[in-house]
């Protein structure tokens, strides 16, 4: 049960509902592996199966487009 500083806190301030926060892991939103980045997806660093990849996947992409 409140009592009677709790209730004229209430009454003076108002009740404040938030949204509970969220926890977050450090690693979240991080790119975890090679294969996830930019470079590598596009073939830009130098390997020759990730250019190939890179073709098979855009080749993907493009199957449906107009």
């Amino acid at each position: 049960m409140a009592n009677d500083r709790e209730i004229h806190e209430v009454i003076e301030q108002g009740v404040v509902f938030r949204k509970a926060s969220v926890k977050r892991t450090p690693n979240e939103g991080k790119v975890k592996t090679k294969a996830k980045k930019k470079s590598y997806i596009t073939g830009l660093h130098g390997s020759a199966s990730a250019k190939k990849k890179a073709q098979i996947r855009q080749r993907r992409a493009n199957r449906h487009k107009g």
